[in-house]
């Protein structure tokens, strides 16, 4: 892997930012960074090429240099979006702002263009999807300090409103929307990319960025993507991607989890 990294860096400086199934790299050379970046595998960089070419027209995807497959390594060569990220920097409204028109100008594509990546999700499937949620996390509910009654709540309350699904990001969560020196905003990680209705996108983005960025910047979310949605409909949403998460987290850890607490109260607020 390394190899290609000094190749591409071309006598520049480089350091590795992350590790896992994608491995990240930032490359210094000729007066500005890059980003390099590794798949864990093929399907993941095949998926993620297709949404960002599919895409390319759209405000906040972003830029390709060069990408690549040498032996096991599948890689691709970005333009860097920005060192800090709506959840790193210090609160900014017109961040957020422009975080929230990519999304509106996302979910105004042709939904054709991401069609071959998944059947997408619709509202059928999300209704079978929210009660599965929650009944699958009945099984962990002691590690969670979770009261059987909240499930018994989140079963029967009625599932998320979801209109007609178009291309959607998925995970447009506060990390992954960078911010460069000039205030440009690009939005990162596209390997989830597919059809769903565009609350999803929205609300998780609206509902994250309050939790951990502000409501300043939330509410300037909003205004960029010209959009709001009632409080009922937006506290469903956000109960079904609170348990999603608490489900995950659940399935991928062992022991307590007793660091969820907030969001299981985030999940009672929503379902109390």
């Amino acid at each position: 892997m390394e190899y290609i990294v000094k190749r591409i860096a071309k006598g520049g400086r480089y350091q590795r930012l992350t590790s896992g199934a994608n491995v990240h790299y930032r490359i210094w050379s000729g007066g500005s960074t890059t980003i390099l970046k590794f798949y864990g595998n093929d399907a993941r960089y095949r998926r993620e090429q297709h949404a960002i070419d599919a895409l390319a027209d759209c405000t906040g995807v972003p830029e390709v240099i060069d990408r690549g497959n040498e032996g096991e390594f599948w890689w691709a060569h970005f333009v860097d979006g920005g060192k800090w990220s709506l959840q790193t920097m210090p609160e900014s409204p017109a961040a957020a702002r422009r975080a929230g028109a990519i999304l509106r100008q996302l979910h105004g594509t042709d939904p054709s263009l991401l069609t071959n990546l998944s059947t997408g999700i619709d509202e059928h499937w999300l209704q079978s999807e929210f009660v599965s949620v929650f009944e699958r996390l009945r099984r962990y509910r002691r590690r969670l300090s979770m009261p059987n009654e909240l499930l018994d709540l989140a079963v029967q309350a009625p599932p998320p409103i979801a209109s007609e699904p178009r291309a959607a990001h998925a995970r447009p969560l506060p990390a992954k929307f960078l911010v460069a020196d000039s205030g440009n905003v690009t939005l990162i990680d596209w390997g989830w990319a597919t059809l769903a209705p565009p609350e999803w996108d929205y609300s998780l983005a609206a509902w994250m960025t309050s939790l951990e960025v502000g409501v300043n910047a939330a509410g300037a979310l909003s205004e960029g993507y010209g959009r709001m949605m009632s409080d009922d409909a937006m506290r469903s949403w956000i109960a079904y991607h609170a348990g999603s998460y608490l489900l995950s987290q659940a399935e991928t850890r062992d022991g307590p989890l007793t660091d969820l607490g907030y969001m299981v109260d985030q999940l009672l607020i929503m379902i109390g």
